[in-house]
């Protein structure tokens, strides 16, 4: 449990820091913003592949983390009544940054390995309706 929660404190004190370094433009004429890219991906895994879906999955959170400087947060969830039923935010300092984590080998090996468990996946993209003051939330984890 608290190693879980100093991973979790981690991955939040990156997006506070990435927040309120960098900012966040909403402005979309300004072609020197960086926009964050803000995704969730909902995930159905079959059942009978749950736990070692999940090892592979922490085991790409983790790398995904810590060894790109473009990936603010990857955060995987699951529902309470449904644990097949997987969720990941995904907050990234660019598109750019994302297309660069699809080609790592942390997350090819990711992919490849839990094709067969997955159900279903779909993208979602999303849009922050108050970039400027949700940082301040991670804050009250310390």
């Amino acid at each position: 449990m608290r190693a879980q929660k100093s991973k979790l404190t981690f991955l939040l004190m990156t997006l506070t820091i990435f927040s309120f370094g960098q900012g966040v433009k909403k402005d979309k004429s300004d072609s020197g913003a960086q926009e964050m890219m803000i995704r969730i991906a909902a995930i159905e895994v079959d059942s009978n592949y749950l736990n070692e879906y999940l090892d592979i999955l922490k085991g790409e959170t983790e790398a995904s983390v810590k060894l790109e400087p473009g990936v603010v947060c990857i955060y995987p969830m699951f529902q309470k009544e449904h644990p097949t039923y997987i969720r990941l935010l995904e907050i990234y300092t660019n598109k750019e940054a994302y297309e660069t984590h699809l080609t790592t080998s942390h997350f090819k090996y990711y992919k490849e390995t839990t094709l067969k468990m997955v159900k279903s996946l779909k993208l979602i993209d999303m849009e922050a309706i108050d970039a400027e003051t949700m940082p301040g939330i991670f804050t009250k984890l310390n």
